[in-house]
């Protein structure tokens, strides 16, 4: 099975030594520039040695939505770096490489300060293997639970409960709804993302007659499809997630499959059971700079995220 983890610090990856690469961090700093479409092909290249699925195409998304920083030496891209600004409060950062042979020159620091520095006072958000646990933490972001990522092919033989009443795609009128539900679960004006999620994948939502309830989406990432954002509200709230990720599943299969849900989801044996198992885990981490109040309402849950990156 192929493993997508996501490394979103200290990462490695293999290149042929260059000279630049063993230059001191200042003169390296030097070689720090703004992420540009010329250099997504040399990013998918990255990425993929390091064994993240992400295309071309889900680069370019990723670059639509936000942007980043790039390190280069002689004339190659070494690094990335990126954010994603939700309203003038919150933002989420992502997709940072750094070549091997920078690993302990502080790279992946100047390359995280470039981002705090664009990001100004928002809270920020990220997800976090352990060995970007230390810098994170001298960076001042606090752990807040954890992301279990799911994936497999599913199987086109499995069989699930035929849909439960009041689940359906998304249609114009339910926009507004589901984007206040979006508002309720993450307290972040997430219009950029949810536009470009609509636009690209396939949303469906519960509506049992008192308006939406749950809204869930699926796009093509990858080696196949990803599930994610799902958001449900009420004391069914779990029932409803689960509904619409295995109405979403159930359009994905024998392709493979990936959804990250967050700890506090309670879905992750579930989704274990029903043929996704758990691959890996990152550690959900925010810098409040603001000591903004975070709790989103309690009532309106993310149960999965878009990915890892975004949040």
């Amino acid at each position: 099975m192929p493993h997508l983890g996501h490394r979103h610090i200290n990462c490695l990856f293999a290149f042929k030594p260059a000279r630049a690469l063993h230059a001191p961090v200042d003169e390296m700093a030097q070689h720090l520039t703004a992420l540009r479409a010329d250099h997504l092909p040399d990013a998918v290249r990255q990425s993929a040695a390091l064994g993240w699925p992400y295309r071309e195409a889900d680069w370019r998304f990723a670059f639509d939505l936000g942007s980043g920083f790039a390190v280069e030496a002689d004339g190659r891209l070494v690094g990335t770096a990126m954010w994603w600004p939700y309203g003038e409060t919150h933002a989420s950062v992502g997709m940072i490489i750094v070549d091997p042979g920078m690993q302990g020159r502080g790279l992946g620091r100047a390359l995280m300060g470039k981002l705090l520095h664009e990001a100004r006072s928002r809270t920020v958000f990220l997800n976090a293997t352990q060995e970007g646990l230390p810098l994170y933490t001298q960076l001042g972001f606090v752990a807040r639970g954890q992301v279990f990522q799911h994936q497999a092919i599913w199987p086109a033989e499995t069989v699930l409960a035929n849909a439960p009443a009041g689940v359906r795609p998304m249609q114009a009128a339910d926009d507004q709804r589901v984007r206040r539900l979006d508002l309720a679960a993450t307290k972040m004006d997430r219009t950029a993302l949810l536009d470009a999620l609509f636009a690209a994948g396939t949303a469906m939502v519960i509506d049992r007659g008192a308006g939406v309830s749950a809204y869930a989406c699926a796009r093509e990432f990858g080696h196949g499809v990803v599930i994610g954002p799902v958001v449900a509200t009420g004391a069914d709230g779990a029932a409803d997630a689960m509904d619409l990720i295995a109405a979403l599943a159930d359009r994905a299969r024998g392709r493979f499959v990936r959804i990250d849900v967050t700890e506090s989801s309670g879905l992750s044996a579930w989704l274990t059971e029903t043929g996704l198992p758990c691959v890996g885990h990152a550690v959900s981490m925010v810098r409040d700079i603001q000591a903004r109040a975070m709790d989103a309402d309690a009532d309106v849950r993310l149960f999965a995220l878009s990915n890892q990156s975004f949040g």
